[in-house]
């Protein structure tokens, strides 16, 4: 690319070509390190640039200015963001009337954050401020959502719980041909694409299935994976955030699918599933948070389901937790890595084991 004039300042990115990264050789010693050397890893997948739907953004006042973007590489300045190479030009196109928009809040007065996920029908803001939001301030915000096509916007004091300012559209986005509104702020797949090659990974890892076959999904979120598995076996999902939970369900109900799937909240950190909860399992399809799968892992690997299907963020936490699966007597079939992370060492995998 031609080179970011961000680059070197800010932490987004840490080289300036993608040449300079083998993320397919990243993966290949992720496993190996496992006990996995010459695991059979399938062709690099790169997701193309200006894709990225969700931005989680720093913002901080100074004197008359505001500057909005990601922190300074190291640091916990913020560098204003003039431009970038990953983001969808539509969230881009936000950042300009963000900025007037913080300068103008009463309830902005040092520095808080801006989380953007760009959903069907536009996008879905959530502001964490530092200051109780004022009845004017909550008007510019309404103006700012009329103006720039804004789906949904919400507010949350610091680190507090997010509060609905104004719906103008359906906040949906689509899974598999089922709409579901996620909670404001919530984790999306960075794009459209990747998160349509994690998928297509994740079902051609699936083993042969019957109208009967039971699959569970353990991290399952707000349904990403778990609709398009629902077409392929009865699902069981699990997930520890309550409003993920929540808008998974109420999605589930809306399109009569009950009787395909259901989803249970359960802190897997806390209170793993246990073996006679995965037995009978046709497959168990994970998707941790970036640390790995933890203290789960150690049941998972004594199950003996016969197909796991791992998708990871972070090769060293893939590492570690296939290693568990490697001295239960687990082989690999295939591990397929997906770079939509550009310019930088994260990597997205779908990895398959076999008992």
């Amino acid at each position: 690319m031609a080179q970011c004039v961000h680059f070197g300042v800010c932490g987004g990115c840490a080289v300036d070509d993608r040449a300079y990264i083998d993320k397919s050789a990243i993966l290949a010693s992720a496993l190996s390190r496992a006990g996995f050397a010459g695991a059979p890893i399938l062709p690099l997948i790169e997701i193309p640039l200006r894709t990225r739907r969700r931005a989680d953004l720093a913002a901080i006042r100074i004197d008359a200015t505001v500057a909005l973007g990601l922190h300074r590489a190291r640091s916990h300045d913020v560098v204003d963001m003039t431009e970038c190479v990953l983001l969808e030009p539509r969230i881009f196109a936000l950042l300009a009337p963000l900025r007037v928009l913080l300068r103008s809040l009463e309830s902005f007065r040092r520095a808080g954050s801006v989380i953007i996920n760009m959903l069907d029908h536009g996008a879905d803001i959530l502001l964490r401020l530092d200051a109780p939001a004022t009845g004017p301030d909550r008007h510019k915000m309404i103006a700012f959502a009329r103006a720039n096509g804004v789906s949904r916007i919400s507010i949350a004091l610091q680190t507090g719980e997010a509060e609905l300012v104004a719906m103008l559209a359906p906040p949906l986005i689509t899974f598999s041909s089922v709409p579901v509104e996620p909670p404001t702020g919530a984790f999306l797949q960075a794009s459209q694409a990747g998160e349509s090659a994690i998928i297509e990974a994740v079902l051609a890892g699936l083993p042969a299935l019957k109208p009967k076959s039971r699959i569970v999904e353990l991290y399952a979120g707000i349904g990403t994976l778990s609709f398009a598995l629902a077409n392929h076996a009865r699902v069981e999902a699990y997930e520890g955030a309550a409003d993920a939970v929540t808008a998974h369900d109420l999605a589930i109900r809306r399109h009569n699918l009950a009787g395909r799937m259901n989803v249970t909240m359960r802190d897997l950190a806390r209170q793993p599933l246990k073996l006679s909860e995965m037995a009978g399992a046709a497959a168990v399809v994970l998707d941790p948070p970036y640390a790995g799968a933890g203290a789960q892992m150690k049941n998972l690997a004594a199950s003996g389901v016969p197909r796991i299907i791992y998708v990871s963020c972070n090769p060293d936490a893939l590492s570690h937790d296939a290693a568990l699966l490697r001295g239960a007597g687990y082989g690999c079939l295939t591990a397929r890595p997906i770079d939509q992370f550009p310019y930088s060492q994260n990597l997205e995998a779908v990895a398959v084991f076999e008992k």
